[in-house]
């Protein structure tokens, strides 16, 4: 058997649950070296243009949640020996992340970077700052996933050269998102009703969570400025619950919402069943653990691992369905031993195609609902998603969760967390 064979059946074990009871036992073990996360937090996730953070400027944003972060984690500032900051749209990243670290409180000792794959930002920042603890590069690390989709508005792809979008493949990368989301649902037969079915799923799960409080040790409010845009009064509030969440919404009410992509077939995308554009910031604290105990710090979770696959941009969506199998594969891990999924919701075309393609287990994949619902503000999603599986996972006395989102230019990502708490 060719090892491209061997690779494959490898993965198609792993989802048919033959993972064995000894990987997971090692993925539960405690270890000092491990990294771990010792605070996970976000800021609501509020829409873009009309909500409470329309607006505040990212290095507000990030000023506001790392403030946050040193104070509720009481570590001392001079330890922290980087930050990366995922992020998207923003111009000038690299000046506004560093600049936020210090105007944060954090000492000048503390260093900073940007971390740009587009959707799975977040989640690379993670990687980012693991990696260089595990490296023994830096001991302690803050990984921020931040967009503010109000002041940096997403214009798409740049002008490309000749060789690019003369290229088979590369040209794809031209092609606008929405367009993606109807050639999966073109390619794989999903319909506009399963597009419907599965985002009004998604509003339910979200409105039972926000109406039971599940989100509350999630969110650190915002302090903010806002502008009313009819008598232009600026006035200051608090910002600390996500709004895009639309009570009572069904697949029945979803279904009268027209086709936002008319000018492609099948045209069963709307702004009902899409990711609504959102701001908002996520953002974890992690060390090995032999220094969280030295430190006393509190540990939530680890960090086990994450990777990225590549796929044809003009499918974007699939990813998860690739990346995920990928690193079960690289743990031993069945899907079965997963106790929750979460992914990232960029379109329904994607997430229905994903959860079906992999058999999961609805019940698993974003029990408190996802960007459909409450948004997927580019660069925070990565991140925001670990918040939120470990808060999920403490909620249901569960232990391992998978994150994953498609990429835009067509890759996936997906990392395993466990929950420590």
């Amino acid at each position: 058997m060719s090892s491209a064979h061997q690779r494959l059946s490898s993965i198609a074990n792993q989802l048919s649950g033959s993972g064995s009871a000894s990987a997971k036992q090692k993925l539960l073990a405690k270890n000092p070296d491990d990294v771990v996360i010792t605070l996970a937090v976000r800021t609501p996730l509020t829409r873009a243009r009309k909500g409470g953070l329309k607006d505040t400027p990212l290095d507000e944003l990030l000023v506001s949640l790392l403030t946050t972060a040193r104070e509720r984690s009481k570590l001392d500032p001079n330890l922290v020996e980087d930050v990366c900051v995922g992020n998207v749209l923003a111009p000038g990243q690299a000046y506004i992340a560093r600049s936020a670290v210090l105007a944060a409180g954090f000492p000048v000792t503390a260093a900073a970077s940007v971390a740009n794959r587009f959707c799975s930002s977040g989640l690379l920042a993670i990687q980012n700052i693991a990696n260089q603890i595990i490296a023994g590069s830096i001991d302690v690390g803050i990984a921020v996933g931040a967009e503010s989709m109000s002041t940096n508005p997403d214009n798409g792809a740049p002008d490309l050269s000749d060789k690019i979008t003369s290229h088979p493949i590369a040209s794809q990368n031209k092609q606008p998102m929405g367009q993606t989301s109807e050639n999966v649902a073109a390619q794989f037969g999903i319909t506009r009703e399963m597009h419907d079915q599965f985002a009004a799923k998604s509003y339910q799960k979200a409105e039972r969570a926000q109406k039971a409080g599940w989100f509350d040790d999630e969110i650190v409010p915002v302090q903010t400025k806002i502008k009313d845009p009819k008598t232009g009064e600026v006035k200051d509030v608090v910002v600390d619950r996500d709004d895009g969440i639309r009570y009572g919404t069904t697949a029945e009410s979803l279904g009268k919402i027209r086709s936002a992509f008319p000018q492609w077939k099948p045209s069963a995308t709307t702004g009902g069943n899409a990711s609504q554009i959102t701001d908002g910031a996520a953002a974890l604290i992690l060390m090995k653990r032999s220094r969280a105990q030295e430190l006393g710090q509190p540990i939530v979770g680890k960090f086990c691992g994450a990777t990225v696959a590549g796929l044809e941009p003009r499918i974007m969506g699939i990813g998860p369905s690739i990346a995920i199998p990928k690193i079960l594969s690289k743990f031993g891990l069945a899907k079965d031993e997963i106790d929750i999924f979460e992914i990232n919701e960029a379109f329904a075309s994607m997430g229905n195609y994903c959860v079906r393609k992999l058999g999961l287990d609805e019940s698993k994949v974003n029990p408190r609902g996802g960007a459909i619902a409450f948004g997927h503000p580019l660069g925070c999603t990565g991140a925001r998603q670990v918040v939120t599986a470990l808060s999920e996972l403490r909620r249901q006395n569960k232990r391992v969760a998978v994150t994953s989102m498609c990429v835009g230019t067509g890759m996936g990502m997906a990392g395993i967390f466990v929950s420590e708490h």
